[in-house]
């Protein structure tokens, strides 16, 4: 396969996650009464409805309220969706063997400091893209994840990972590639992030902005396709 349709199926599973959470919205499913888990299995369904998929290549995460200080590898308690609620969705959805990896943050009510925390993340991310783009190809892993932890401290937060994003590809990528930190942009990855896989393969990145506020005990999280 060439560069292109790599990248041309990795942005069309990205855009069906798209219009799964947009349609999610326009059903009204994200809303206070309902715990996490059952939120999360109507997204399931949903995804079902619309593209016929089950096939996830890692769990699915629905976090509000506390919840939403834990980073991905956590497993606190399922919790009920408040009226004046924060929550995120952390979904790696599977599209014709092409991986997805969506984050997205919802505010329930009007809660100015929670509201902020959403735009910040999105603003965050964008600013991470146009770092990437200027100092691809000649930036590693660890200088990338420097650089992303120390916007959260400029928007008012703190960074709620050890890492800030990992490959994406065609699945499985992580039986493939492997949990090495040098598959993460993650302190220790001192690779370039433009170097090949072991195979000699293309590698593309994810991108995630995970801010938190520990006094407040809320975060928010925003994840996409960075290498487009």
């Amino acid at each position: 396969m060439s560069i292109a349709d790599r990248k041309k199926s990795l942005l069309d599973a990205q855009k069906k996650a798209e219009q799964l959470f947009a349609e999610a919205e326009h059903r009204q499913l994200i809303a206070a009464g309902k715990n996490e888990k059952t939120l999360n299995t109507d997204m399931y369904e949903l995804a079902f409805e619309m593209f016929g998929i089950r096939k996830y290549w890692h769990k699915r995460i629905v976090r509000a309220g506390k919840n939403t200080l834990f980073p991905y590898r956590e497993n606190p308690p399922d919790l009920m969706i408040q009226s004046n609620d924060i929550l995120f969705f952390d979904f790696g959805p599977v599209f014709e063997e092409w991986e997805a990896d969506f984050g997205r943050t919802y505010v329930l009510g009007s809660d100015e400091r929670k509201h902020k925390l959403k735009n910040d993340i999105e603003s965050a991310w964008c600013e991470g893209k146009k770092y990437f783009d200027a100092a691809y190809p000649e930036i590693t892993g660890a200088e990338y994840f420097k650089y992303i932890s120390s916007l959260a401290s400029q928007y008012g937060w703190e960074f709620g990972n050890i890492h800030c994003g990992h490959l994406i590809g065609n699945f499985p990528h992580e039986i493939i590639q492997g949990e090495e930190k040098k598959n993460y942009l993650h302190p220790e990855n001192n690779i370039l992030l433009s170097a090949p896989d072991d195979h000699g393969n293309p590698r593309d990145w994810i991108l995630e902005i995970h801010f938190i506020d520990k006094e407040h005990q809320f975060g928010g999280f925003f994840e996409q396709l960075l290498t487009t």
